[in-house]
């Protein structure tokens, strides 16, 4: 009894000292992150660039998804709002993690962290609260551009946004994850952006982001299925586009969709 009670307070001691390294870690990620111009702009401003692109490209060819009756039909960029929240997750959680970690442990900053203040559980920790604070801000302008600029209808349902919520949060933790794995592919920092890169951008067009899901061959909508993005984008679809869209989640072509 007598050493468990100590080892016991010691752990309760270290926790909030741990938490205190990963708030300073994540505050030293955000302005490194802002810092960095092609960073901002690749993972941050990417995905709004792409929905002004398209929602005013393809503006001309009117609402898609229409009802047989002709009702139920919404503009491009409300068609392309969901699929850029996802390419948002995904840039910021798996894009910039992957090259951040693989070039500082190409530089030999994770191998010197062992003689630092900063315990590898709060550096993770720093680089998830950098992730999760750019991509809620990220998420604010998206939506806000979208509404504002593209005129893009929001969700009024609060059960859609806290449908939202936990798909949100869920691709938040997921994304994290798997660019802490995707880091170790990288044999330098100068090919971090070479192999990492290509594989986000075609995850992006096999998983509804770019393209609607449907068009793609069978065989290629199973290998999509194997990957998180492509149920990101169709849990965003699920909120921010009408319900008879979900038939066109199960390949069904009877509604134009373009």
């Amino acid at each position: 009894m007598t050493t468990i009670a100590p080892a016991r307070e010691v752990q309760a001691l270290k926790l909030p000292g741990i938490l205190r390294s990963a708030l300073s870690a994540a505050r030293m990620e955000l302005r490194g992150y802002f810092r960095t111009s092609d960073t901002v702009f690749f993972t941050f401003l990417f995905p709004i660039l792409m929905l002004g692109i398209f929602g005013v490209a393809f503006e001309s060819q009117g609402e898609v998804g229409a009802l047989p009756d002709g009702t139920g039909g919404i503009g491009m960029a409300a068609y392309y709002l969901p699929g850029m929240v996802a390419a948002g997750i995904l840039l910021s959680g798996l894009q910039n993690l992957a090259i951040d970690i693989a070039r500082e442990k190409s530089e030999g900053w994770l191998r010197r962290l062992g003689g630092t203040p900063l315990s590898p559980v709060s550096y993770f920790l720093g680089k998830a609260g950098q992730i999760l604070v750019t991509s809620m801000l990220q998420l604010a302008l998206l939506l806000a551009f979208a509404h504002f600029a593209l005129g893009v209808e929001l969700p009024n349902d609060p059960a859609l946004w806290l449908r939202f919520s936990w798909i949100f949060v869920l691709g938040i933790v997921t994304m994290t994850l798997l660019g802490i794995a995707l880091s170790a592919l990288p044999r330098s920092s100068r090919s971090a952006t070479a192999v990492v890169i290509p594989i986000v951008l075609i995850l992006q067009f096999v998983s509804g982001v770019y393209l609607q899901f449907s068009m793609l061959p069978e065989w290629l909508q199973n290998i999509a299925g194997i990957f998180p993005l492509k149920w990101l984008a169709q849990g965003m679809r699920s909120v921010f586009l009408p319900d008879h869209f979900a038939s066109q989640e199960a390949g069904d072509r009877g509604i134009s969709a373009w």
